[in-house]
Formats: structure tokens, sequence, C-alpha cells
């Protein structure tokens, strides 16, 4: 071996140790690649974003599309009252639309849907009242309206005719008239007209405390047809004249107990209509509570025609015909004929009894409450 070659071979690498050198400066050159894209990276950010800004905002998306308005939403929406109230009717067997009433207003109109084989039994808050027939909790036109969030749900119930028959309801229809601070009682021949106001004021809270069921005259008629259940324990009041009395002395015992009641009033003598929300006006004519030719009421000294048209006058001005009390309670056939010819469906006499199913509509008797009658006789005569 030459010189030369020695000293060649001392600079020379091993073979084996050429193959490290390789892959030492392949992964430099990757380190120095991925560092310079990183760099680029960093920069390319920091030059499209200037410091401090935000960002950018995501794509809006579609707003989702609110669900329909309900039939009862938008019925209150169409009616632009606030003080309306949507009413809907559930139970089995029935299909009744929901209907408007005004909240702090007495029920109006609630339906009274017909069924063969059944008669219904009225609505009610809760479906537990429906299937007990709780009077306490029977919603009718006696009693204002209240709703949660403008909206409300009764409930009906059905029973069957045996079970109506069976009942037997006997409804009393109470009579009263003027009224009297004296205990003692107003002199003349009038005086048994004119109630004790203290025995009043007994009678209402007897009626409200014991629970009793108040009809209204729609209820009454329906009942009359065998087409509604009432209770045995239910009565109406009423008074006669629309006395200055009455508005004074018994308007304000009706609004404490909260008792339904019918002011017939003679139409050409007042018109006051809204003395309470708990009194309904309705007819005692417009201007036949006078003497007739025989000295008995004109309404057994007129015609048909001439009947029908007082009436018609009266109701235009009160705006229903539902009921009327005949003046004296004096009426015939041509009275009675009088009253339909008008499209008055009831009409109430001042003789004494209790309607049933099957009684005149047309000759509905009365529990005529004189001066001198306690509580104690009024629980005698409705339970």
């Amino acid at each position: 071996m030459s010189g030369h070659e020695s000293a060649e071979q001392g600079h020379r690498a091993p073979a084996h140790a050429r193959p490290h050198s390789h892959l030492v400066a392949w992964s430099a050159l990757v380190a120095v690649a991925l560092v310079a894209l990183i760099v680029g990276a960093v920069a390319t950010v920091t030059l499209g974003t200037p410091p401090g800004s935000a960002a950018p905002a995501p794509t809006p998306t579609q707003p989702a599309t609110p669900p329909p308005l309900s039939v009862t939403q938008q019925m209150l929406i169409d009616s632009g009252d606030p003080t309306t109230c949507a009413v809907s009717f559930a139970g089995a067997d029935l299909d009744v639309p929901p209907m408007l009433q005004h909240e702090g207003q007495l029920y109006t109109a609630l339906p009274i849907p017909v069924r063969e084989g059944a008669v219904f039994a009225g609505w009610y808050a809760t479906p537990a009242g429906a299937e007990t027939l709780a009077i306490s909790d029977r919603v009718n036109g006696s009693e204002l309206v209240a709703c949660e969030e403008r909206e409300r749900t009764l409930y009906g119930a059905w029973t069957a005719p045996e079970a109506n028959a069976a009942e037997d309801a006997q409804i009393p229809i109470l009579m009263y008239h003027q009224f009297t601070t004296k205990p003692e009682g107003e002199s003349g021949w009038l005086r048994l007209n004119y109630a004790y106001i203290g025995d009043f004021e007994q009678q209402m809270a007897y009626i409200a405390d014991q629970g009793f069921y108040l009809p209204t005259w729609d209820e009454l008629s329906a009942f009359i047809d065998g087409r509604l259940f009432l209770p045995n324990h239910s009565v109406i009041v009423t008074d006669d004249d629309a006395d200055d009395t009455w508005y004074q002395l018994a308007v304000p015992v009706v609004d404490a107990h909260q008792v339904l009641t019918t002011s017939f009033m003679i139409t050409r003598d007042r018109r006051d209509l809204h003395p309470s929300p708990y009194v309904i006006i309705r007819s005692h004519t417009e201007d036949m509570h006078r003497a007739g030719a025989n000295g008995q009421g004109r309404m057994v000294n007129e015609p048909v025609e001439v009947i029908a048209a007082d009436l018609e006058a009266s109701a235009a001005y009160i705006g229903t015909k539902e009921v009327i009390a005949y003046p004296f309670g004096h009426y015939n056939d041509t009275a009675k004929a009088g009253v339909a010819a008008a499209g008055f469906e009831l009409a109430r006499t001042i003789e004494h009894g209790y309607v049933h199913i099957g009684s005149d509509k047309l000759a509905l008797p009365v529990i005529r409450m004189n001066y001198g009658m306690t509580v104690e006789n009024l629980a005698a005569q409705i339970g």
C-alpha cells in the first residue's frame, strides 16, 4: 500500500456510516421546510387580520317559522278586544266550537248540545266535576267569566233520560216586589209586597251559602223540554216592577252575595239596565202595566197584535226577547198568543207552584215572597 493510498483511506468514512449521514441531511432539510411553512402561515394570518379585529362572523341562518296560531288564538286576535276570553268545550260525544265571552261579565248563551238517547247535564269547570255532576263545579250564566291567559275550557256531561226523570226536579221561581227598611213593615193595602230588607239579606245569604244552582232562562226552557238536566237544588230569583226600593236596598244585597236575579222592568217607566253584573233585566211589558176596559190588566183586554207590538217595543230597549212577567199576573189565551207572536219563549205568572219537565212555558208559576217571610220560610219552600 502506497503512502497516498494510506492517507486517502485515513480521510474516508467507513462504509457503514455514510447512509446515516444522508439521513441527517434529509431530516435537516425537512425541518427547515416545516419551519418555513409555519412562519408563512403565521405571516398570512397576521397580515390578513389586523390587530384587535374580531374573527369573521358566521353566516346567518334563516329564522325558524313560528307555529301556526290555534283557532282560539286567532279568534282572540280577530276580536280586537282585550277583555275577550276564548272558551273551548270538551267532553264525550261533544263537537262544540269555541266561543268568545267577556271577562268580568256573566257567561252568555252557553251551548246546550243535543244527543239522541241522552240529556245534557251542563258544563263544568273540571273533568272530575263533569263526571260527578257536582253543582259546585257547574258553570252557567249565573257567574262571571274568569280565564287564564284569556282562555278556558269547560267540560260537558250527559245523563240518561231515565236519570233525568228520576231526579223529578221541581224548580222554584221566587217573586219579590218592593222592599222596606222597617222591621215592622209598611202600612196600606200593598203591605205584603214590601219584603223587609233584613229578611231578604238572610234569604240571599242562605241561597249562596247552601250552594243552590241558579239556572238561566234558556236553561229553564231546555229543562222543560227534557233536553237539560237541572238538579232539585236549584232556584231562580226574580223581582217585579224594578221599583226604587229594589235598586236602592235589594241590588246591593244581590251584589254582595253574587246571586243571579232577574228584574222584570216596565220599560216605559224605567231605563236603568245595569244596576249590577248579577242582575239581568227582562220585560214586564212596555206599557201594559195598566188597567184595561174591564178593570183588569191591558194584557187581557188588548188583541194579539197590540200585545205583540208592546212587547216588541220593550224588547227593542232591553235587547232580548227571552221571558216576560205578566203585569198583575193577568193572562189568558190571547195574552199568551201575543207573547208568542212577539217571539218570546217564556212568560211568568203569579200563580203558586214549581216548574217541572213539561210545564207550560207561557204560564210559569212562582213562589211569592211576602213581607214577614223569614229565611226559615224560604228554606221550607226551596229546600
